[in-house]
């Protein structure tokens, strides 16, 4: 009986270490066979979540390390296409922002998914996409192009006015659904074909005038049936007008080679006196035959000047003529003043003429702009001085604004900027003569 108990408890103890060594056996070779399972779920979530950062530890054997070296593969080709992907649509979003013309992309459900920055400018979007079409300006042509696209037509540019802005807009169907609007300004374009227009016309206008009174003069003293007097008259009148002709020709062609940029300012520091008088002494037979009185006021802080000496000349010249011109009684000044914020030199000219009205002041720069058309053309200006001294002036980098009361005269002045590398530009003392 002992002996049977004895081998029944070490059979039994036996059992126990063997369940014992069987349960440690499985735990080991559980735990090296799902530790690595739960790694690669951990991965593949991570993978699946964006984080392409994420590798599999490569130290399990068989058939669960070769499916880790393969998720660490995806991982890497993952990571590697994630960042073509970024460079190309960092490409495309630069080469969509820097078309010259405007582009939107609406979906289906009627918003702007996508819009580039000239799109933006032209229709003043601020807010982020997506936005609702609503957002776009109400006009009809441009929403009727919309709705056609997403029905699937092709519209092709249709010119439309957006207040002061003239567009031509474009709209295609997108493949699966929405359209594609592309705007492109022609605001600029117009305005320069209008110019264009403008300048022929205004040229042909000024010509025709003395053309037709050479023409008219000429073909009355072909006759032969005039008394002496009279033909050298005629003959006077017939030389005013080519002269006048000719001075129309000269300027156009100055603009023309300034707006080119055949003529490029050559500055140096220049005594505004010494030209001031020189071009009041050109002047005075005219202001003589008017009684005016021609006068400079030159500031001793502003007496010399940084500018192309030619250039500051024409445009003196240019702007005391005009003066003289509109003027009939009192005086015609030249004057200077430092500018104390910026540097440099206003040099005008100041006249106690009729004045020009507020309406007119912004377009007087304008090739063959007057305020009173006929007055101006029988006072003999082309119309074009002082789109020169607009165009000369800013050749220096400087400006020229006008001053006006009707009645009380008017002032012209033109800002030159000072020498570079800060040269004191100071005079030495003041002048006031008359």
């Amino acid at each position: 009986m002992r002996g049977g108990a004895t081998v029944t408890h070490d059979l039994a103890v036996l059992g126990i270490v063997m369940l014992a060594v069987a349960w440690i056996l499985a735990w080991t070779v559980g735990r090296a066979i799902v530790t690595p399972l739960l790694e690669l779920r951990d991965v593949a979530r991570a993978l699946a979540q964006g984080d392409l950062s994420r590798r599999p530890a490569i130290g399990a054997h068989g058939e669960i390390g070769e499916v880790g070296v393969a998720l660490a593969g995806v991982s890497e080709q993952l990571g590697s296409r994630l960042i073509a992907l970024q460079n190309e649509e960092a490409l495309l979003s630069a080469l969509f922002d820097s078309l010259g013309e405007g582009v939107l992309a609406i979906n289906k459900r009627m918003q702007i998914v996508g819009i580039n920055a000239v799109g933006r400018r032209i229709l003043n979007i601020t807010d982020p996409v997506p936005i609702p079409v609503e957002f776009l300006p109400r006009d009809r042509t441009l929403h009727d192009a919309l709705s056609d696209a997403l029905r699937g037509a092709i519209t092709e540019a249709l010119e439309i006015s957006l207040g002061d802005r003239t567009l031509s807009i474009t709209a295609r169907p997108l493949t699966g659904g929405g359209a594609v609007l592309t705007l492109f300004e022609l605001t600029q374009l117009r305005r320069l074909e209008m110019v264009r227009r403008d300048f022929a016309a205004n040229v042909s206008h000024e010509l025709r005038t003395p053309l037709t009174v050479v023409g008219g003069f000429a073909e009355t003293l072909a006759d032969g049936d005039i008394a002496s007097e009279e033909r050298k008259h005629f003959a006077a009148i017939i030389l005013s007008n080519t002269r006048r002709m000719q001075r129309i020709v000269d300027e156009l062609l100055d603009l023309s080679r300034i707006e080119s940029g055949g003529w490029v300012p050559h500055p140096v520091m220049i005594d505004v006196r010494d030209v001031a008088i020189d071009t009041l002494a050109n002047c005075q037979e005219s202001a003589t035959a008017k009684q005016l009185s021609l006068i400079t006021n030159i500031d001793p802080s502003a007496r010399m000047l940084y500018a192309d000496r030619t250039a500051i000349g024409q445009v003196l010249s240019n702007l005391t003529e005009n003066a003289i011109r509109h003027t009939t009684t009192g005086s015609v000044t030249i004057y200077t003043e430092s500018d104390a914020e910026r540097g440099g030199v206003w040099v005008g000219v100041r006249d106690t003429g009729c004045g020009i009205a507020a309406e007119h002041l912004p377009r007087i720069f304008e090739r063959f702009y007057r305020p009173d058309t006929g007055r101006a053309r029988n006072a003999g200006g082309t119309g074009l001085g002082l789109a020169i001294v607009k165009h000369l002036v800013e050749a220096h980098g400087g400006q020229v604004i006008a001053e006006s009361t009707v009645g009380g005269g008017t002032t012209v002045s033109t800002w030159f900027p000072p020498e570079a590398h800060g040269t004191t530009m100071i005079g030495t003392a003041a002048d006031t003569d008359s």
